[in-house]
């Protein structure tokens, strides 16, 4: 993540790297770290991802459902829901 985040905000590297970061802090049980990791990737794929092209509509809900999964271990099933019901 140091590596990329001198990056411009927009540079996919960078969203790639911040997207390794929270999965890799997940994996790693992590799970209070990962959370704001995971919400500033989903916050990066709104705002650059195109929801136009299949890639673009994939990682976002990758990232939705990354951070919902984050949301439920940490109990909060409810907030989990709600973006659940966003990729469905």
């Amino acid at each position: 993540w140091k590596t990329y985040v001198g990056r411009p905000e927009a540079d996919q590297y960078r969203r790639s790297a911040i997207g390794v970061l929270g999965n890799g802090l997940f994996t790693s049980e992590r799970i209070s770290e990962a959370l704001p990791v995971l919400e500033a990737n989903l916050a990066f794929c709104r705002r650059y991802e195109s929801h136009d092209e299949e890639a673009g509509c994939q990682a976002l809900l990758c990232a939705q459902g990354n951070f919902a999964n984050c949301l439920e271990i940490l109990g909060r099933h409810d907030e989990a829901l709600v973006l659940r019901r966003e990729v469905y």
